[in-house]
Order: C-alpha cells, then structure tokens, then sequence
C-alpha cells in the first residue's frame, strides 16, 4: 500500500469516528429542554459542518493525482485537527 493510501485510510477512519460522535451527540440533544436544546443544536451543527468540510478536503484528496495530494494533505490535516477540536469542545459541553 502507497504512503497517500496508508493516509487516507488513517483520514477516513478519523473521519469515520467523528461521524459516530456526531450521532451520538444529535442523539442526545433530543433529550435536553427546548432551551438547551436550542443552544447545542446549534453546536452541533457546527460540528456537522466541520465533518462535511472534512469530508470534502478528504475527497479532494482522494482524486487528486500523485503529483499533488502532498501538497493536499496539509488540507486534510487542517480539516481534522479543526474537527477534533471542535468535537473535543461539545462533547466537553455536554458533559457539564
């Protein structure tokens, strides 16, 4: 397996993780009062936005020929670092 394959499964199953995360958290928003769920509803869309732009950067890099997906990883790394900060910040959230 390529270096850029070996990366992009690592990516995905990041990817894939904040995705399960994701759900859980939507799942548990339901439960709350009308006004915090108000409040973490909107949280966790950003949170759905970040995994979309995640997604969007590993796609990317995905189609992107071998002379180029180096410079795209930068990309991907930003994307998910932003992403696993913003899930460590909900979830840090919810748990209060």
């Amino acid at each position: 397996m390529s270096l850029r394959e070996t990366y992009k499964k690592k990516a995905e199953a990041e990817l894939d993780l904040a995705q399960a995360k994701l759900a859980e958290l939507k799942a548990k928003v339901k439960d709350f009062a009308e006004d915090t769920r108000v409040t973490y509803a909107e949280q966790v869309d950003h949170l759905e936005k970040a995994v979309d732009d995640a997604k969007a950067k590993l796609k990317e890099l995905g189609e992107a020929g071998e002379d180029v997906w180096e410079k795209l990883k930068d990309g991907v790394e930003s994307a998910l670092r932003s992403l696993s900060a913003t899930l460590k910040d909900i979830a840090d959230k919810f748990k209060n």
